[in-house]
């Protein structure tokens, strides 16, 4: 499949070389294109421009820092339907400024339901979110198994052709994909983005909040 990536930094790096090495057909699409040649040479891909990118891809991947998103992608001609009928996968989570520095409470989101908002600007895309909860370091890992269970990706979108799309994506990654809903749904992958990661900065072990599948459990309650 030929996958175009919006994007030169470190996201797009850990999904992009992960899906060349998977055999894939990967161009590399950033603001800047020395940035981006140097990338995709790195991981044994194309490069072009942030049009290019938008135009090569079976699927497109954007994956910019939060509060550019919108425009990276009005630049690469979304908003006159460049990526119209084709998945496009929103890997980001706009966290304010500055985010880093005072975890967990700092960690807030500048921009609400994002996914949506890049619907509304990619006319005619079919959005997906998905990757958003992990940093990319974890993504450039390879297959992860936590427990002896797959790590798990959420998949958030309203195309059920483009879900399967990206769901191959992601399984091409050694990774599981969890369909979690239409993309209205993507609003509460991005908060809980904010959430879990906060808590990680802050030192403690967000998944010791959950339990397993086999523990979880909700029993209707009589009324009483």
């Amino acid at each position: 499949m030929r996958i175009g990536v919006i994007g030169a930094g470190a996201m797009a790096e850990a999904l992009g070389s992960g899906w060349a090495k998977a055999g894939h057909e990967v161009m590399i699409g950033g603001r800047s294109a020395d940035r981006a040649a140097e990338l995709a040479a790195r991981i044994g891909a194309a490069s072009g421009d942030l049009r290019q990118a938008a135009a090569f891809g079976e699927a497109t991947l954007v994956a910019v820092r939060g509060d550019a998103v919108l425009d990276a992608l009005r630049r690469a001609g979304a908003a006159d339907g460049s990526l119209a009928g084709r998945p496009l996968i929103d890997c980001n989570v706009p966290f304010v400024p500055d985010a880093f520095s005072n975890a967990p409470d700092s960690f807030t989101l500048a921009v609400d339901a994002l996914a949506e908002q890049i619907a509304h600007v990619a006319v005619g895309a079919h959005v997906v979110k998905a990757f958003n909860l992990c940093a990319a370091e974890l993504w450039r890992s390879g297959p992860r198994e936590f427990e002896g269970r797959a790590h798990a990706v959420p998949l958030c979108g309203d195309d059920p052709q483009a879900l399967a799309t990206v769901a191959a994506l992601v399984e091409d990654l050694g990774l599981r994909p969890m369909n979690s809903g239409g993309l209205a749904r993507a609003r509460y992958l991005e908060a809980m983005a904010v959430f879990v990661i906060g808590q990680w900065f802050a030192g403690h072990d967000a998944r010791a909040a959950l339990p397993p599948l086999e523990s979880a459990y909700a029993v209707p309650d009589d009324g009483d």
